[in-house]
């Protein structure tokens, strides 16, 4: 499998993620015994929610392990250039309608459309990749193809960030 790139906020994020789930089995399995003590399993909410809640963090602990030895940390500060990389900030306009939008291009474990970032492996940001400023691309998203210029890439390094 090849490595994905991260930055060293966001290894260090899922890294605290991974240690506080971890802190939280043993509060998991006491929740499951002493539901497990209130007598009928078919019937009882409390099991099956600590149930649920132990799977769950189960599989976020397995997933999270899984990818750490494929992250290749990269620090966002060391970063420049004129081309839309990892870590790139990009201004757009949508040719059509005019309207901004300003994304940082991270890795898929780390972006959040809603605080400005997206995943290179995204449609947009596979589109943005190796481009510059001045150049158009046209991307399909879920309402339509849509074609965007390049307004300006930059490089703000982990202040981005938060």
């Amino acid at each position: 499998m090849t490595s994905i790139p991260i930055s060293v906020q966001g290894y260090k994020a899922l890294e605290e993620e991974l240690a506080r789930l971890k802190s939280e089995r043993p509060e998991i399995i006491q929740a499951i015994k002493e539901a497990r003590e209130e007598g009928d399993l078919r019937e009882n909410a409390g099991y099956d929610a600590a149930r649920e809640r132990q799977g769950m963090a189960e599989a976020r602990i397995k997933y999270i392990e899984s990818r750490m030895a494929l992250y290749q940390v990269i620090d966002l500060d060391t970063l420049s250039g004129d081309k839309v990389i990892f870590g790139a900030t990009v201004d757009l306009e949508d040719v059509d309608s005019g309207e901004a939008k300003t994304y940082t291009i991270l890795g898929p474990d780390e972006a959040d459309p809603s605080k400005g970032s997206i995943s290179f492996l995204s449609p947009v940001g596979q589109a943005l990749l190796g481009r510059e400023e001045g150049d158009e691309v046209s991307v399909d998203i879920p309402r339509g193809r849509v074609t965007y210029e390049i307004i300006g890439v930059s490089f703000k390094g982990s202040k981005n960030l938060g």
